[in-house]
């Protein structure tokens, strides 16, 4: 059975253009680096290639998401890159439809964007998905200050929240309905070296 990323993920995909970017390993500056994909990475992703089952905590390379919820079957990178930022994410599923309340979806993302500085910068984050405009509020989730935000119609329901972790690097995280009871959990286990 050929598993699908959800809308948003494969609209992300699909939109990505191929670039070469080094990889995380190949980027300098220590903690002034920014995760970036490698070229395999970028083919992955724009291929739609699924990974069954679904990589686990090292699924980004050059980040660790320390909890990552119980019961998906599947995952895939996504890759992009779109006015002068580069978008390194994975989103882990489950079998259950898209349209299903109770499916299980969870995008954890890297955004390398130079103008990264603080928090307000994200309400302008040049990107085609995840943006955050609207209805959108500040909060402490996992012991970061993030903006959050519901999730509308192309990144699917459930909450969406984003934090700048250092100058020039923004980490998003998109968790479905039923993992919304786990997004501290989730932000709080979300390190980069």
């Amino acid at each position: 059975m050929t598993k699908t990323l959800t809308t948003a993920a494969l609209s992300v995909v699909s939109a990505a253009t191929l670039f070469a970017a080094p990889s995380a390993h190949a980027a300098t500056g220590g903690k002034a680096a920014c995760p970036t994909p490698s070229k395999a990475e970028i083919r992955r992703s724009n291929d739609s290639k699924i990974d069954e089952p679904a990589r686990g905590a090292t699924a980004i390379k050059g980040v660790r998401v320390g909890h990552i919820p119980k019961g998906f079957t599947y995952g895939g990178v996504v890759t992009g890159r779109h006015a002068g930022v580069t978008e390194y994410g994975y989103q882990w599923g489950d079998d259950r439809a898209n349209a299903d309340p109770r499916q299980r979806s969870l995008w954890v993302r890297v955004l390398c964007w130079p103008d990264a500085g603080k928090l307000a910068n994200l309400r302008r984050l040049p990107v085609t998905y995840g943006t955050f405009t609207g209805a959108v509020k500040t909060a402490t989730i996992g012991g970061r200050r993030v903006l959050t935000k519901e999730g509308d119609g192309a990144l699917g329901d459930g909450r969406y929240v984003g934090w700048v972790e250092r100058k020039g690097v923004v980490v998003t995280v998109m968790a479905s309905t039923p993992l919304v009871a786990e997004l501290d959990e989730i932000v709080a286990g979300i390190r980069l070296p």
